[in-house]
């Protein structure tokens, strides 16, 4: 016999889950209503492994939004509208994940582990799709790379995060970049675009900055942007990645190609070169060679798919 495939390996084996937590976590908004805020930035319905608590958990966001009280009784009632009440487990079974739960001071912690377990069922389940799919022939491996890596990403990015930072704890972390910074005493301190009245207002392109290049057609927003690109690459030796939706990358490199070589681009379009253009062609196809940067023209890509790409580079 063979050895088994991906999805039978995880058909046998029982996927990640904590019913205990579930409890737990359903148990202690009973207990405290308050608690339910805390507990919908973490978890969706869906992240809950018995059918049951789903839609337990469902009938509570119901009474949630409508402001109502949330108790054995009202919770109960929902349910008995919704005609779910005995295949949930009736209401006895709500009474015990009342008296499963002493306190709900510990519900947000609960929550967290039926979210870890969550993530693990639905990574089980994307990677048996992942394998799947490598057995079927006439996939495009590189098309298949990236739709396997953002269906990676698009799990990760459901990982419960904190919401809100105490304002003294920002504070403290920003303080401690000002001393570094004055210790420091440079004028670009992030990443420098190469023109120098813009770098001496932003010290350079800094960590998490996003930079909106704004214009009408035929300003120079697509030559400015390469410029900045391609210093940060050759000068400052950062790896740049190039995503353009509209030109071609021949049309991409041919432009810094010229813009490092300080040659007319119509020059080079028309094939008017002259005798000393051709030395400094070659003197910037070997520095840009050199110099980490990439470009991408695959056309009508998603914002999903270019985080991917990004994070694949880096």
């Amino acid at each position: 016999m063979g050895a088994p495939t991906g999805a039978e390996v995880a058909s046998v084996r029982v996927p990640p889950h904590s019913l205990e937590a579930e409890q737990s976590v359903l148990g202690g908004v009973l207990i405290d209503n308050n608690v339910i805020n805390k507990v919908l930035e973490i978890l969706r319905e869906e992240d809950f492994y018995r059918e049951a608590h789903q839609r337990i958990f469902s009938a509570m966001i119901s009474l949630y939004e409508r402001n109502e009280p949330l108790d054995l009784i009202t919770l109960t009632n929902e349910l008995k509208k919704r005609k779910l009440l005995e295949q949930v487990g009736g209401a006895s079974y709500l009474a015990q994940l009342v008296d499963a739960v002493p306190t709900a001071a510990n519900t947000v912690y609960y929550a967290k582990i039926v979210k870890e377990k969550s993530l693990l069922r639905k990574l089980i389940s994307t990677a048996t799709e992942i394998i799947t799919q490598c057995y079927q022939e006439g996939e495009d491996v590189e098309e298949f790379l990236d739709e396997a890596e953002q269906a990676i990403f698009s799990i990760s990015e459901h990982r419960v995060k904190p919401a809100f930072f105490p304002l003294k704890e920002v504070i403290k972390e920003s303080f401690r970049t000002i001393e570094r910074l004055y210790e420091r005493k440079e004028l670009i301190t992030g990443i420098p675009s190469g023109f120098k009245d813009l770098d001496r207002k932003t010290a350079g392109f800094q960590p998490s900055d996003l930079i909106i290049v704004a214009g009408r057609p035929s300003m120079g927003k697509t030559a400015f942007c390469l410029n900045v690109a391609q210093y940060a690459a050759v000068h400052a030796k950062v790896p740049t990645v190039i995503f353009s939706l509209e030109m071609s990358k021949e049309q991409l490199a041919l432009r810094m190609l010229c813009a490092e070589a300080r040659v007319n681009a119509s020059r080079v379009r028309s094939g008017f070169l002259s005798e000393s253009d051709w030395p400094k062609l070659t003197m910037a196809a070997s520095t840009l060679s050199e110099a980490p940067l990439y470009i991408d023209d695959t056309p009508a890509m998603s914002v999903l798919e270019l985080r991917a790409k990004a994070r694949r580079l880096k």
